[in-house]
């Protein structure tokens, strides 16, 4: 049996097991956001996928309605920062993170959608990075040394969970995180994916 059959047999193995052990998530958790700041429930968000190809992510919302357009139109500072790679300070300063929306993001629980994209075909659970398709062309310009490893991280599908996403996340600037997930792509193997799985829930707590 091949890695990429193993693989996609751990990825549905996994996803579904989480689907079915979280199901009180999924109804607890968009009653609570519905009663904190409205609808929708869902956030949808284009990401660059295998091959380049762009595919919708799926998360519970975590902002208020329309925070993308009032990022890019009325809040020009915060994108300064977003656009330096000063995530983890534009994340904390950021006006657009609903209370709920702060503790989802602190444990991890607004990604939990994502486990349907892995059903679909277009994730795993582990992988790189899903990177915005304006993120990667504007970190590519301010480090152009970055280049090679986007483009083997765009050899495979990005995971939900990965080698940055358990060593630091938003700590991790740019450059350092494309060569964690080119590294990853290099020397992928499912001893390493299930490693990378056992430490997503320390990592995730972590964060609290």
């Amino acid at each position: 049996m091949t890695y990429d059959v193993q693989k996609r047999l751990l990825d549905v193995v996994s996803a579904t097991t989480l689907i079915i052990a979280f199901l009180p998530f999924w109804i607890i958790i968009p009653l609570l956001i519905v009663l904190d700041s409205g609808w929708p429930v869902m956030f949808q968000h284009k990401r660059v996928g295998k091959g380049g190809q762009e595919f919708y992510i799926n998360k519970f919302r975590s902002m208020i309605p329309g925070a993308h357009e009032l990022l890019h139109k009325k809040n020009k500072e915060l994108l300064k920062k977003f656009k330096k790679g000063d995530w983890k300070i534009a994340a904390k300063d950021d006006p657009r993170i609903t209370r709920l929306g702060r503790i989802l993001r602190s444990l991890t629980i607004d990604e939990f959608p994502q486990l349907f994209n892995v059903l679909r075909g277009e994730m795993s659970m582990v992988g790189p990075r899903a990177y915005m398709k304006s993120e990667l062309n504007e970190q590519t310009k301010k480090h152009p040394e970055t280049r090679p490893y986007i483009k083997k991280i765009l050899t495979i599908k990005p995971g939900v969970t990965g080698p940055w996403q358990t060593s630091g996340r938003n700590e991790i600037p740019f450059a350092k995180r494309a060569e964690m997930d080119a590294k990853y792509a290099d020397n992928r193997s499912l001893w390493t994916d299930v490693k990378i799985l056992f430490k997503t829930p320390r990592a995730m707590i972590s964060k609290w």
